[in-house]
């Protein structure tokens, strides 16, 4: 992939004799944060290809590429001219981004996540004469530019966690403090995971990246409610963190593990959850392995279509049975409940719909915000982040299969955008604005 390893180049547009011009501001930024990409010294309604490559820390390439005719003044803007062709079309002054896909020819169920959050994300965009939709590689550009996307905001802190038997990373805001903080956890993948952590410290908040499942103890886990208690008392007992201001944040079977310690822990009293493509179903009182266990029972209603596994049939019908759910109704404070309309992985639309059927009951639906995103999938991450319909998975932390997530690329990617800055929002409203307990 020479357009990676070599340096910026540009040559002579054929048509004007003129050097064409590239830029992409801002050159380094958050990886929300949306730049603006112009093209310049193009002949008038010429046709060019703005692409984009990036190295994945896996050593495997990414790519996505648009394509657009200059106006009349030789001109692409991609905030207001539309792709007429490529990874994405219309006008999406993103799409270079969230449209990003392995390069032909490479390995199989490849899931684009950032690991080391030290380091940035690095892009080449570059553009091509013409309307190209392979052989990149062998082309001169007319032009390249190289950018940085970042979790981490300059000033943000890194503290690894390992104390009281918790394992995790804290990312700490610039400046004197104390901030709100948050308990981020993920789901079955398990590992420890930081990008959305540093993200949320960069935006104002105490964020811990809570590890709780390995390939090594996965389903042997003898962890119990302790586990989260001990986490959030250290989080909270940090001289950075606003001890009174405190959510949880889980994706998957992190909203499991979020639903039942707000409803059930007489430690854990979070100022407001964000639950994200998850289910109240298998409360988690004891050890995971009990919740696990429960799981373990309808295993004989995966599927397999196209060689990927869903399991979204694994908790339908929504069972009945108070005592196989999280008590919903006892939950006291404000929960942002996020799920995709093509979720093929977990039944989260008809648990959404339970756990309101239940807060009503209960008298604290006013508690509940709920946004259902149709053609969004289970993997609903922060923005511009490339759509994954299927990828790798570990199950029982050993087993490798392809994993069918679900969602449309396009719809997905308006539904993580949309959801990132409700996110933020709704935290922002519970953990910095003074009336707490706010009716949404």
């Amino acid at each position: 992939m020479s357009a990676v390893a070599s340096p910026p180049r540009r040559t002579l547009s054929p048509a004007a004799g003129l050097r064409a011009l590239l830029s992409v501001e801002p050159s380094r930024g958050l990886v929300d944060e949306k730049f603006q990409i112009v093209v310049r010294n193009l002949t008038p309604g010429q046709q060019v290809t703005l692409h984009c490559v990036h190295q994945s820390e896996d050593k495997d390439f990414w790519e996505a590429f648009g394509h657009y005719i200059s106006d009349q003044h030789g001109t692409v803007t991609v905030a207001k001219d539309a792709s007429v062709g490529g990874t994405y079309e219309g006008v999406e002054s993103m799409g270079l981004m969230w449209s990003l896909q392995p390069v032909p020819g490479s390995r199989t169920g490849l899931r684009l996540r950032k690991k080391d959050v030290l380091l940035p994300m690095v892009f080449h965009i570059s553009v091509y004469d013409g309307h190209v939709t392979q052989g990149f590689n062998l082309m001169t550009a007319l032009v390249t530019r190289v950018i940085e996307r970042w979790y981490m905001a300059p000033g943000v802190q890194r503290v690894s966690v390992e104390e009281k038997g918790i394992r995790g990373t804290m990312f700490i805001p610039p400046g004197p403090g104390p901030f709100p903080g948050i308990l981020d956890m993920w789901g079955g993948g398990g590992g420890l995971v930081e990008y959305r952590a540093a993200l949320l410290a960069s935006h104002g908040f105490v964020a811990l990246a809570l590890e709780y499942l390995s390939t090594a103890d996965y389903y042997g886990s003898e962890l119990t409610v302790d586990y989260f208690e001990i986490a959030y008392e250290i989080l909270q007992d940090h001289p950075m963190v606003q001890r009174d201001r405190m959510a949880l944040l889980g994706l998957s079977f992190g909203t499991s593990v979020t639903l039942s310690m707000a409803a059930y822990s007489k430690i854990i009293r979070p100022r407001c959850c964000v639950c994200i493509s998850g289910s109240h179903v298998a409360p988690l009182q004891g050890s995971l392995i009990e919740a696990f266990l429960e799981f373990s029972k309808n295993m004989h209603k995966i599927q397999m279509k196209n060689n990927q596994v869903i399991w979204r049939e694994v908790i339908l019908p929504i069972p009945e049975d108070p005592k196989l759910k999280v008590d919903v109704g006892q939950i006291k404070c404000p929960l942002l409940l996020i799920t995709g309309g093509d979720d093929q992985n977990w039944a989260t639309v008809e648990s959404a719909e339970d756990i309101e059927r239940i807060m009503e009951k209960a008298g604290n639906r006013h508690l509940l915000h709920t946004l259902t995103y149709p053609g969004a999938g289970h993997l609903i991450e922060p923005p511009y982040t490339p759509h994954h319909r299927a990828s790798n998975f570990l199950v029982n932390g050993k087993e490798k299969v392809i994993m069918l997530w679900g969602g449309q690329t396009k719809p997905h990617a308006d539904a993580q955008e949309d959801s990132w800055e409700k996110i933020l929002a709704f935290l922002q409203q519970h953990l910095y604005f003074t009336a707490p307990q706010a009716r949404l």
